[in-house]
């Protein structure tokens, strides 16, 4: 029996494998005909399928969307967000300064709800520079939800002053990036490319996503001779224009003026000319945050044997951290502490001091009033206001340079000498950085719309495809791969109101409120009535505020008693007991009656007490 199995084992696979080469053999005699696949273990063969083979069926890619959450349309308050399936990276987390009409108001930060929503998808936070208005609203965030931050040694350093102040330092993954470097986030791969601002180790960005190249210049301007001696890496950015960028992200602010935006450097050669054969004690207001302005100054000091006090609490933390990082230049015992000024005389001192923009808190602004505690501006000092006016601002800082001036100080101001250049590319350094990347898409950022509008009308020149160029609103959701790009809807964004410690607590209603009591002040009224019957048993008593002062109006005053009074008596003896109708009641025949007598419109605030 054996011996059969095993000839039964031997035929039997001789068998199959003769079967297999006359399969073989009838196929070449017939190419067209089909042989059909050998099944094993009742397995049906795997099928490979390569990438470029999946895209020819019709396996879709992923489209990127870039959806920035604020700095479009606005100064301030930059953040943008970049998407690719399930992972997104941030770019920016900056605060907006209020308005005018924003009464109460601390800041206003950028509304997080898309990415609260998404937080499990965000791979990182990356800073391209540390102004306030791309740091600022990290610490909102970070107490949303929990993000690595990748920034520059300076930048690192201001964004972890701010984390110890909202004690988020030590659960904060914080890392410190070089220029040039590069790093993965996901699908993301993020170059830090050397850049030029009015700040120190700002950078650009190179995107690298699975549809192509995004460089985002962040806040630049172009600068032959900085003050670190650093110049932009143009030779990286032409690389990068070489290779093919699919978009680029470029600063507007500055888009509407022509030109080429001045050398810090020529900033630092006007100080030389006032500080010279000086005698008179000079006082530097400038932005806390111009770390290269501020070393000029302490050149000018330095050369003219001065010594410098600090004055404001922004600009004694900046320029702490930016000389315990290096990024200062001064020898030793050239700083004294403010409390020192008077062992010194006038033509030994240099203090600088914030409040350029004529801040009604600024350091600035408290000399030119006489509320300062340690600095008492006289005619014998030389103010140097190293700024321009930001919109809106021109009457503060008229205001503290008249008030100055009525002291008898001398002051000098834009107007009168080149004592600030901006931190901004002009239209000329925008055509450059566009000849340089050469992009598929354009989309202009950080400014008004004016400013977006007016930087569009340069990449036109420039020869980009009016098609591919998109002005973007904030919300706004743009979708692109290599081939297409478009505005595909939006996603929730906005203004936070930050007041005090509450985040988000005042809105439009309470804004309209403040608005309302600014300008047309308070009326309360105060009735005591008896809980059963609904008379008044004491009262009405009223409580003036920012509308008339009461001792000096008392006719009308009496005037109001009687018109609540009559309007109380009449809801009586219709039977109503509700205090809310009543309340309606009082409030809309006052308000009738003392806008006919007065053209005014108070907020009346009645308030019934029961007994």
């Amino acid at each position: 029996m054996e011996k059969k199995k095993e000839g039964f084992v031997k035929n039997n696979r001789e068998n199959k494998t003769n079967s297999r080469v006359m399969q073989k053999r009838e196929n070449i005699k017939n190419p067209k005909k089909e042989s059909k696949p050998i099944v094993r273990n009742n397995r049906k063969p795997k099928i490979s399928i390569k990438k470029e083979e999946k895209e020819e069926i019709g396996f879709k890619k992923e489209k990127l969307r870039i959806i920035p959450l604020g700095g479009l349309q606005e100064v301030g308050k930059n953040i943008t967000v970049f998407e690719y399936g399930n992972e997104m990276i941030i770019v920016d987390c900056g605060v907006y300064f209020p308005d005018d009409d924003m009464l109460g108001v601390d800041l206003v930060i950028p509304d997080f709800t898309y990415l609260v929503k998404n937080k499990d998808k965000i791979k990182g936070l990356v800073i391209t520079h540390g102004h306030e208005d791309h740091i600022g609203s990290i610490p909102y965030l970070l107490k949303e939800f929990k993000v690595p931050i990748y920034a520059t040694k300076l930048t690192a350093g201001l964004i972890s002053n701010k984390l110890e102040e909202h004690r988020l330092a030590k659960q904060t993954k914080m890392h410190i990036v070089k220029q040039g470097d590069k790093i993965s986030l996901g699908k993301f791969k993020v170059e830090f490319i050397r850049s030029c601002h009015s700040i120190p180790d700002a950078v650009a960005l190179a995107i690298h996503t699975p549809v192509g190249i995004i460089v985002h210049t962040g806040d630049f301007k172009i600068d032959y001779t900085p003050i670190n001696d650093e110049t932009m890496d143009f030779g990286r950015l032409a690389e990068l224009g070489n290779k093919g960028v699919l978009a680029l992200m470029s600063d507007s602010t500055n888009a509407e003026r022509k030109g080429y935006t001045m050398s810090e450097r020529t900033v630092g050669e006007v100080f030389d000319k006032l500080f010279i054969n000086c005698t008179k004690r000079i006082v530097v207001a400038t932005f806390a945050s111009n770390v290269y302005r501020i070393q000029q100054i302490v050149n000018s000091a330095v050369a003219n044997n001065r010594k410098i006090a600090v004055s404001g609490r922004s600009m004694v933390n900046m320029i702490q951290t930016a000389m315990e990082l290096g990024y200062i230049d001064v020898p030793k015992n050239v700083f004294i502490d403010i409390e020192m000024i008077n062992n010194y005389t006038d033509d030994q001192l240099v203090i600088i001091t914030t409040g350029s923009q004529g801040e009604p808190m600024s350091a600035l602004t408290r000399m030119a009033t006489g509320e300062h505690r340690k600095v008492h501006i006289t005619s014998n000092d030389l103010v140097i206001i190293s700024a321009t006016p930001i919109p809106g601002n021109e009457k503060f800082v008229a205001k503290v340079i008249d008030d100055l001036m009525k002291i008898g100080a001398e002051v000098v101001y834009s107007s009168l000498a080149d004592i600030h250049v901006s931190g901004h590319a002009c239209q000329e350094e925008q055509k450059l950085m566009l000849a340089l990347v050469r992009p598929k898409y354009f989309i202009p950022v950080h400014g008004e719309y004016r400013h977006l509008r007016a930087h569009s009308e340069t990449a036109k020149l420039m020869g980009v495809n009016p098609k591919n160029i998109f002005l973007m609103t904030n919300g706004r959701v743009m979708e692109m791969d290599e081939n297409h790009a478009r505005l595909a809807g939006t996603v929730p964004f906005g203004k936070v109101m930050v007041d005090g410690l509450g985040v988000g607590d005042v809105g439009n209603i309470v804004l309209r409120d403040r608005q309302h009591l600014s300008q047309d002040g308070l009326i309360i009224v105060v009735l005591t009535m008896e809980a059963a019957t609904g008379e008044v048993v004491a009262g009405p008593d009223i409580i003036s505020r920012g509308f008339v002062y009461v001792r000096e109006s008392e006719n009308l005053m009496d005037d109001v008693k009687v018109v609540i009074k009559k309007e109380v008596n009449k809801c009586v003896q219709n039977n109503i007991t509700d205090w809310s109708t009543i309340k309606s009641a009082i409030r809309d025949s006052l308000r009738e009656y003392i806008y006919k007598t007065t053209k005014r419109n108070p907020m009346i605030l009645p308030i019934f007490m029961e007994v």
